[in-house]
């Protein structure tokens, strides 16, 4: 998945021209993600990512029926272009990292149904052109997968999987017409108002009126559980009103030298 946020410049790996470049691994300095204010999420960690983030849904396109693709989204910010889980010297401010932007600088061009390419953001400031860098490898000496970019390719096939998998969840949660549209109004301390919306959280009582056959259908196929995830997950807007607030107050207060009259 290209995310044109996060992958200004995404081009397919090439054994000839990125044979010597190497990646520092892991990636410690999230710095490229901190415009994204929300980021699409699998079905398979959304329970996990529920104690990190809140989780929302969204519409992500249309499928082939003409009907609307709905997908599980991190809620990562409250205002367009802010990333609050981006903190000081680009450091990640939660244990899980989604599955889209963990594999980054590399990501997958979907070329048809069944095919994709392995690309590479080469925008990012952190690739090294020196194979003998401290980096791993892309490729070895012959021009082949060097261990690094095999794994990831694995990685991203799985991904890439388990994004189909998620598109037929989110249209089977819309066809039981689980989801409905909300908003949600915040005052920050300084006064000014949020206002979130363009999102969908499940409806507790139209699950709740589920007819016994489809709950337990979705209690085996386990979409219960996410949707218990997803709305446990809902208190975490808390704390990226506190994350907000914390960036305000940092951003009005004077550097401690100039506060010294220094």
């Amino acid at each position: 998945m290209i995310i044109p946020d996060l992958h200004r410049q995404p081009v397919g790996l090439d054994p000839a021209k990125h044979r010597a470049l190497t990646l520092p691994v892991p990636l410690t300095d999230w710095s490229p993600a901190a415009g994204l204010s929300a980021i699409f999420l699998t079905a398979a960690e959304c329970v996990h990512a529920a104690r990190d983030f809140p989780i929302v849904f969204i519409v992500a396109g249309k499928n082939d029926e003409g009907g609307d693709d709905v997908a599980p989204v991190a809620v990562l910010g409250i205002h367009a272009g802010e990333n609050l889980y981006v903190g000081a010297n680009g450091r990640w401010r939660a244990s899980h990292v989604p599955a889209v932007l963990a594999t980054y600088p590399l990501c997958v061009a979907r070329i048809d149904a069944r095919q994709y390419a392995v690309c590479l953001d080469e925008s990012w400031p952190g690739l090294q052109a020196d194979a003998g860098s401290t980096g791993q490898r892309l490729f070895d000496d012959a021009g082949e997968p060097a261990a690094l970019l095999r794994d990831a390719q694995t990685e991203l096939q799985r991904v890439e999987q388990q994004v189909d998998q998620t598109r037929a969840i989110g249209h089977r949660l819309a066809a039981l017409g689980l989801l409905e549209d909300r908003r949600l109004d915040g005052t920050l301390p300084d006064g000014s108002t949020v206002k979130l919306d363009g999102f969908m959280m499940v409806n507790e009582e139209r699950v709740n009126a589920l007819s016994d056959e489809d709950a337990l259908s979705l209690h085996k196929d386990g979409l219960l559980a996410l949707i218990h995830a997803h709305w446990i997950s809902l208190g975490h807007m808390r704390r990226l009103f506190e994350w907000r607030a914390e960036r305000l107050s940092a951003s009005a207060s004077p550097p401690a030298a100039a506060a010294a009259g220094v």
